[in-house]
């Protein structure tokens, strides 16, 4: 028997914490879920793929960056009711390797920034929002 609300069931998402120099990388997001705030880069989990491995894909996807140092960082659970959509989102706190920070998905974002985590833009994306009330700091 088909399960009615498994289109209800919350998505797994990989949020890619880049750190450089003190900052982290966030992007102005257009056309997408959450239009207008900024986000780390990152995105839905495929099956099979392993949350370091949807980073690494994620953020060359997106950005054409190469990332080092991945390490698992707190995960959020965010519920957004006026979208209808729930998602269970894995952060990773990386090293920026190389490259040049590149928007590479026009119908995702608009740019990219470097910014200080104490001074971020608003408005931010919910699960950054939901990681910082953790307290969370990639640089601590």
């Amino acid at each position: 028997m088909t399960d009615p609300h498994s289109h209800n069931r919350p998505k797994v998402g990989i949020g890619v914490i880049i750190c450089k120099d003190g900052q982290v990388l966030l992007g102005r997001r257009t056309g997408v879920h959450a239009t207008g705030t900024w986000s780390f880069t990152g995105g839905h989990l495929e099956y099979g793929e392993t949350p370091e491995d949807c980073a690494i894909r994620e953020t060359r996807e997106e950005t054409g960056l190469e990332i080092r140092n991945l390490v698992r960082a707190p995960y959020t659970n965010d519920v957004h009711a006026a979208e209808g959509k729930h998602y269970i989102t894995l952060f990773t706190r990386t090293d920026y390797q190389s490259g040049e920070a590149r928007v590479l998905e026009l119908e995702k974002f608009e740019r990219w920034e470097w910014f200080a985590w104490d001074e971020l833009p608003a408005p931010l994306f919910p699960a950054i929002v939901s990681l910082r009330a953790q307290g969370f700091n990639p640089f601590a």
